[in-house]
């Protein structure tokens, strides 16, 4: 079913948090940082992947990225539903299957055998393609898939994750520089504002992460090994 009427954008937001932290997908260590895929320090992590094992707080989230698009994007504004290897691929098809459309996948790279694709599924010139991933940093990994929808002759205009980091301003410009718009449910603005309303971690964790989301390149620049020489 597709969804129409659900909260407010502040709502949705706020009850994403909620769920990250129920699942206990939300990490946050400031006196022992984790090390991001990047190579970068960060005192949050996140695992979004966490979610598809959750069936009702799944379902909700997909309808909220559901609606969320169709506000903004428009109800219809699509033609095919695209999950960015691996992690946006369930959420790709959970999508496709509330929006009503085909679902596609993308791969990182052409898988070098057979068709050598890396486009999975049914793709034409001319659809308009919605990515679908699990979430976002600063919304550079994106464009490779987008590039791959495009080189079919469809076009990507948009993108829709369940989590941005939001602290990284360079997103939109990354992004909109590509032609792509970005939707997403909650950032770690979000989560912060409800794990201090839900006492999820101590105040000492807390406002270390918060040192972290007001200056996060500063702050792994301090923590970098060559910072130190």
């Amino acid at each position: 079913m597709i969804p129409t009427g659900f909260p407010d954008r502040a709502e949705i937001a706020r009850l994403t948090a909620r769920m990250l932290l129920e699942i206990e997908a939300v990490h946050f260590r400031p006196d022992d940082p984790f090390t991001l895929a990047s190579g970068l320090p960060s005192p949050t992590y996140i695992d979004c992947r966490k979610l598809i094992s959750y069936p009702r707080i799944r379902s909700t989230l997909m309808d909220f990225l559901a609606v969320t698009v169709m506000r903004d994007a428009g109800f219809e504004a699509f033609d095919n539903v695209a999950g960015g290897e691996t992690a946006g691929i369930p959420f790709g098809a959970l999508m496709a299957e509330r929006l009503a459309l085909p679902m596609t996948y993308v791969r990182k790279k052409p898988k070098g055998y057979g068709r050598n694709a890396r486009i999975e599924g049914v793709m034409t010139e001319g659809q308009r393609v919605l990515l679908v991933e699990d979430m976002t940093t600063d919304g550079g990994s994106k464009l490779s898939f987008v590039d791959a929808i495009r080189e079919t002759g469809a076009t990507c205009e948009h993108t829709a994750v369940l989590f941005s980091y939001g602290i990284f301003p360079e997103i939109t410009k990354t992004l909109g520089d590509h032609g792509v718009t970005l939707h997403a449910l909650s950032t770690w603005w979000d989560v912060l504002a409800e794990a201090k309303a839900s006492g999820s971690f101590d105040a000492s964790t807390m406002d270390g992460v918060e040192v972290f989301l007001n200056d996060p390149r500063g702050w792994q620049a301090a923590r970098m090994p060559e910072a130190k020489k």
